[in-house]
């Protein structure tokens, strides 16, 4: 049987830079050195040796849909949401209620927003 870690999520983006700054300024994610090739990909760490691959594909069509999505969890998602509020990013809960969280059958809550892509991106207190 195999074992498996996550190691990184790869993302196509029209505008690598544009990317960057969103992440940094949304997740808070440290730029890290493209160690695989010396291509335009930048990369973001998560930490623990997770990291985020923005592809640039400029002339490339960007589909995405709410079911394809990544999640984060934090400690406190209510300190989070705040700092959504105040950077003014919209979120929504899974419904696409606006500005409402929503809360699972398991218990725990959750909001999505988009990147400047339109990726989706969930954040839930599974932490």
């Amino acid at each position: 049987m195999h074992t498996f870690s996550f190691n990184h999520i790869a993302l196509s983006v029209k505008d690598v830079n544009e990317s960057i700054e969103f992440y940094q300024k949304v997740l808070q994610l440290k730029e890290i050195e493209n160690t695989a090739s010396d291509s335009k990909t930048r990369w973001l760490s998560f930490g623990d040796g997770k990291q985020l691959h923005l592809i640039p594909r400029p002339n490339s069509e960007i589909k995405v849909n709410k079911a394809v999505h990544f999640a984060l969890a934090t400690s406190d998602l209510n300190s989070f949401v705040e700092s959504l509020k105040a950077l003014k990013i919209d979120y929504s809960d899974w419904l696409g209620t606006p500005n409402k969280d929503y809360i699972r059958k398991d218990g725990i809550n959750q909001v999505y927003f988009q990147d400047p892509n339109g990726y989706w991106i969930e954040i839930n207190d599974d932490y």
